[in-house]
């Protein structure tokens, strides 16, 4: 089983919803940063989700778009990203996933990739922007290196898709719980349970549920058969700490 779904499966073991809480790299800022991932390694989260700041983040809203602007001012990049987390690699207990746009991993030549990221201690990748009938390069280099690419399904995917990606999936399934861009919304979308059964019925890798979560509660707007097996938070975490909170408050309002 790869880390990512054990770390999944654990939390349900425990009888309840993996955490997995998103973090744009170098905010809130390059001081901070780090010591920001193991307060939330610390304090419950079961993955965390490393965001690659890029200049034009097509599925950010405005909170995560202005993070990485922020982190790119100040010069963070993928190398730089990928060496600070080799030299804390194995401090982590969480799994860590990167989520990013194609371009800076192009750029860096996916083999390069591959191999750099496993010597980090990364365990999967989400890329938005990456088709999956263009993914077949990247994903053979990264399973030579044991790390998952982590498939997006929203509520316009249809089973047919779902099928495709499931053929090749590994770590989990990422669910946009939307249409539209990253960001904090006071509900669901009606449609988002039966996205999720859907998705139950086709991938047999956990279920994460993203885009737009803010507070536990809109879990209980979700019937008892269509919960997610975890939770993905970013804008609502960016903008709390942007507030000098701190990322341990944060995770107990959903432990």
């Amino acid at each position: 089983m790869n880390t990512l779904e054990e770390k999944i499966s654990s939390a349900a073991a425990a009888g309840r919803t993996a955490l997995i809480p998103f973090l744009t790299a170098g905010f809130p800022d390059k001081i901070r940063f780090w010591p920001t991932i193991m307060e939330l390694d610390d304090n419950g989260a079961d993955i965390i989700e490393i965001g690659v700041p890029f200049s034009d983040p097509v599925a950010d809203g405005p909170v995560v778009a202005e993070a990485s602007q922020r982190a790119l001012s100040d010069g963070v990049h993928l190398r730089e990203i990928l060496a600070e987390m080799k030299e804390r690699k194995g401090l982590i207990k969480a799994g860590v996933v990167l989520m990013g746009y194609l371009n800076p991993f192009l750029q860096y030549g996916f083999e390069k990739l591959a191999v750099d990221a496993a010597a980090a201690g990364v365990h999967g990748f989400i890329i938005p922007d990456m088709p999956f009938e263009e993914s077949v390069s990247l994903r053979a280099a990264l399973k030579n290196q044991g790390i998952a690419l982590i498939a997006l399904i929203g509520p316009n995917t249809g089973e047919k898709r779902m099928r495709l990606y499931a053929g090749e999936n590994e770590g989990y399934v990422y669910v946009v719980s939307v249409m539209g861009t990253t960001g904090e919304r006071t509900a669901l979308a009606p449609q988002i349970a039966f996205v999720i059964r859907r998705a139950r019925s086709v991938f047999s890798v956990p279920l994460a549920l993203g885009f737009g979560l803010g507070d536990p509660s809109q879990l209980t707007m979700l019937p008892h058969d269509a919960q997610p097996d975890a939770v993905v938070f970013g804008s609502a975490l960016l903008t709390h700490l942007d507030a000098g909170k701190s990322a341990a408050a944060f995770l107990n309002r959903w432990r």
